[in-house]
């Protein structure tokens, strides 16, 4: 029994010396952010990687030598294969690539979920280039991969890259699955039942965000020049695309901050230049994604309302598949937009759920009070939150815990952090036939969602109606993005 509680004390003593080391790193990662150099020039590394387009099996091999090189920034993981087969690659860049660390943000990059966009497909290989690379050399990389896990997801739709055709800048060859099924139309919506049937790419990719706590998401497509922010869908569904307006979300200060982020550290996006005289222009390269033209079932919407993450879609080329010589440009164009974006995870408010003797709270339930759109600790009780300079209310709740309340502020200079420790559920004497009893508070649900405007009838869904307008998204989606 000595020996037991010896152990317990010095497992406590740990973890909380874990927590008090992790405070200073946040703290310190932040400041020095705010202090460090712009992340330098690219230099491309012929040996390893060009300016080309990489079939799957040339990816493949690309993200295995990489791992092999850099054993200790890399890891190497598949989420799954898609409908022909193919594994559907996920690269970790960070200086603790094998494992989860305490305090560490993870974030992330999905690319090619539409087969005949690739340009961000090739971008992302460069992007791993990139940060394996500069390590050791950029200090904006080193604070970026020691401060962060980034997971870096190319194609995920690698059976439509490989029919699509090099030189295409519109049409829909490619941009389906190999079952005919537009992957970012696949998910659950939260304003509409989704009827479409899940396929293995969208069910490998939920599966994957269930699993692992994501803080910031990009997108990245092609077909037009802008930054993408949720909703992607709103309430009205009869000829949605011609009635488009805002579907603002509670976070929409943090999505016009982060798409505004990456636009303006693009070469061109925040000047809003229109790809064509026939397609808008959009004011500062951002645009929320109901405003430009609501689609049910995207992915954005999904990693949102589902998981808390923030993630933004990213248009980065005019041309879908624009000639491979180009990719240089749009390198050079996105390279500081891509690294910049991933550093905001460390903007707003982080810390730990606790229970009164110091250890985690897995899976309490988080909400800022008046963003009705909430998150949830890792197993090791750890949160993240996105937030802009300002004072805000958090409510946690626990099964078996009394929920709690807390005041803190955020400053721009580096993220906040926030310990909140939970009690027990009180306990009430005498209550029932069987004696003493328990307060338990109302159990909080898995996650927290918002409660939609409204709900639309069946109607809306179903009929000649539906139909009509479904084919009216699916034909400006197929031109613009």
């Amino acid at each position: 029994m000595i020996l037991r509680k010896t152990l317990s004390s010095l497992v406590l003593m740990l973890l909380y010396g874990c927590h008090l080391h992790m405070a200073k790193t946040v703290m310190n990662g932040g400041d020095l952010e705010a202090a460090l150099p712009e992340p330098r020039a690219y230099i491309p590394d012929s040996q390893n990687l060009d300016f080309v387009y990489h079939d799957h099996e040339e990816l493949t091999r690309f993200l295995r030598a990489t791992s092999a090189r850099y054993p200790n920034l890399t890891a190497l993981y598949s989420i799954g294969k898609s409908t022909q087969g193919r594994d559907l690659w996920v690269m970790v860049v960070s200086s603790s690539p094998y494992e989860h660390m305490v305090g560490k943000p993870d974030v992330k990059y999905v690319g090619n979920i539409h087969g005949n966009e690739p340009v961000g497909r090739e971008m992302l290989l460069h992007l791993i280039q990139y940060f394996v690379s500069s390590y050791t050399t950029d200090q904006y990389v080193k604070w970026l991969l020691d401060n962060t896990r980034i997971h870096i997801l190319p194609t995920m739709n690698p059976d439509g890259y490989a029919v699509s055709k090099e030189g295409t800048c519109d049409g829909g060859q490619g941009r389906y699955n190999a079952r005919g099924f537009d992957l970012n139309r696949n998910f659950p919506d939260y304003f509409k039942q989704n009827n479409k049937r899940g396929q293995p790419e969208t069910d490998a990719v939920k599966d994957w965000i269930s699993k692992i706590q994501f803080v910031l998401s990009g997108s990245l497509h092609g077909g037009a020049l802008v930054a993408s922010y949720p909703y992607d869908n709103t309430p009205n569904s009869m000829f949605q695309t011609y009635s488009a307006a805002p579907s603002l979300t509670p976070d929409d200060d943090v999505f016009k901050h982060l798409s505004l982020v990456y636009a303006r550290n693009h070469a061109k996006m925040s000047r809003g230049v229109a790809c064509k005289s026939a397609t808008p222009a959009f004011e500062n390269g951002i645009t929320n994604g109901a405003a430009w033209y609501p689609l049910t079932g995207g992915m954005q919407d999904y990693n949102y309302v589902w998981y808390g993450c923030m993630e933004i879609t990213l248009e980065i080329s005019c041309c879908k598949y624009p000639p491979a010589y180009e990719l240089k440009k749009y390198w050079e164009d996105n390279q500081l937009s891509l690294i910049k974006f991933l550093a905001e995870a460390h903007r707003g408010v982080q810390g730990f759920v606790f229970d009164p003797a110091g250890m985690p709270i897995e899976r309490a339930s988080l909400k800022v009070k008046g963003r009705d759109v909430g998150f949830q600790t890792t197993k090791y009780g750890e949160f993240w939150r996105i937030l802009l300079p300002g004072y805000y209310k958090v409510e946690v709740f626990a099964e078996g815990y009394a929920p709690r309340e807390v005041e803190f502020v955020i400053v721009e200079q580096h993220p906040t952090l926030l310990n909140v420790t939970l009690q027990p559920s009180k306990r009430i004497e005498g209550i029932g036939a069987g004696g003493p009893s328990y307060y338990r508070p109302i159990p909080a649900p898995q996650h927290y969602r918002p409660v939609p405007p409204y709900v639309a009838s069946a109607s809306n869904d179903n009929g000649i109606f539906s139909t009509i307008s479904n084919g009216l998204n699916s034909l400006y989606s197929n031109i613009f993005g």
